[in-house]
């Protein structure tokens, strides 16, 4: 505690210092008003003419006397700031620079903790590691990523140590931190289908929720390496959105639900939002991603909510076989068999005339 005071109070002697030296060199005078140098040199040219035979006595006479009278004029509107007693303004920067200071104090003393020990960061790292042993959950990301950056670094060639520590950061919102690790980790392991998907989600991230050429490629190469795996489809889609490129982007979404299994509940999920981005405008891309990264109560309510979205959707548009597979199918993974039964009996009546469309439907409730 007693070094935190010391730094604060040089800190604050150099600011003052600083400012105290900012203001005694704005009281200098100001500089000579720029027409005074004007008319000074159209003196000086008036007798250079007169010298060289090109102005006569009674011209030159004339035009001295014009020009000697602005340069006067010029020179008696000139406005000159009085100068500052140095000492008056010392003490007001200075009682400035103390009040700061003490306003500053009483704000720590009613929001800080003026009473707590020094937390050294090797402190603070003993005991991450003592929860991570006996509850890791209840470490935040970033205190996670603390403790993988020193695994990683006490590993350098082990990819997976890495690969974690990518995922940790861009769990704690630290992009640019993410992709270093991760760039690491596909150099270690560059046949890495998850660490190149990863690496793409940071690079979109750093992004801002622009697209990103590098985070394109990295979901391509991830494809390429893994063509069974649903998440750098998901991911390149979300990217053709956020471009405008609707088509290309829901090929690719629809291309991720074929890969996810029947009870996977992601599967409900971007179902859902393939039905919202192909039926009307373009809605959040990034939805379906923040909800399979939430918690489980929130994930199921959002799921829930989608799919009533979707359902209300089909009783004002009940001829759309495929979203009626879909709802179906969506009530079957969230295991309400009363609406997934309700849903098929009003689809079977439907589509009674339509035994393709209605097979497809009966299909999706297995």
């Amino acid at each position: 505690m007693l070094l935190f005071w010391t730094a604060a109070a040089l800190l604050a002697a150099a600011a003052a210092a600083l400012v105290m030296w900012r203001a005694r060199g704005s009281s200098a005078a100001p500089a000579e008003s720029p027409e005074l140098a004007v008319y000074r040199r159209h003196l000086a040219e008036q007798d250079e003419l007169k010298a060289r035979g090109l102005l006569g006595e009674a011209e030159w006479k004339a035009a001295r006397a014009e020009a000697g009278r602005r340069l006067l004029a010029a020179s008696e509107t000139q406005s000159e700031a009085p100068a500052l007693d140095e000492r008056r303004q010392a003490g007001v920067v200075l009682g400035s620079v103390l009040a700061a200071a003490a306003l500053g104090v009483a704000i720590y003393a009613l929001v800080g903790a003026p009473g707590a020990q020094d937390q050294p960061y090797a402190g603070r790292l003993q005991a991450w590691r003592t929860t991570a042993r006996t509850d890791p959950a209840a470490l935040a990301p970033a205190e996670a990523a603390a403790l993988l950056a020193e695994m990683a670094e006490k590993t350098p060639d082990n990819p997976d140590a890495w690969s974690f520590l990518g995922r940790a950061r861009t769990a704690a919102g630290d992009y640019f931190g993410a992709a270093q690790a991760l760039e690491r980790a596909v150099a270690l392991r560059p046949n890495g289908s998850d660490d190149w998907t990863a690496l793409g989600e940071a690079l979109a991230g750093l992004a801002g929720g622009k697209p990103d050429p590098d985070a394109e490629k990295a979901f391509r190469k991830a494809i390429a390496l893994d063509p069974r795996s649903p998440a750098p489809r998901y991911d390149l889609g979300r990217l053709e959105l956020m471009a405008g490129k609707r088509e290309e982007g829901l090929a690719l979404w629809r291309e991720a639900l074929a890969l996810i299994p029947a009870d996977d509940p992601r599967r409900a999920a971007l179902a859902a939002e393939i039905e919202a981005q192909a039926a009307g405008p373009a809605t959040n891309p990034a939805l379906a991603s923040e909800i399979a990264g939430s918690d489980a109560a929130a994930q199921d309510a959002a799921i829930r909510a989608m799919v009533d979205r979707l359902a209300a959707r089909l009783q004002s548009q009940p001829d759309d076989a495929e979203g009626w597979a879909r709802l179906v199918r969506a009530y079957g993974v969230l295991g309400e068999t009363e609406r997934q039964q309700a849903a098929l009996a009003s689809a079977r009546a439907r589509f009674r005339d339509r035994p393709a469309d209605l097979a497809a439907i009966e299909a999706a409730a297995r």
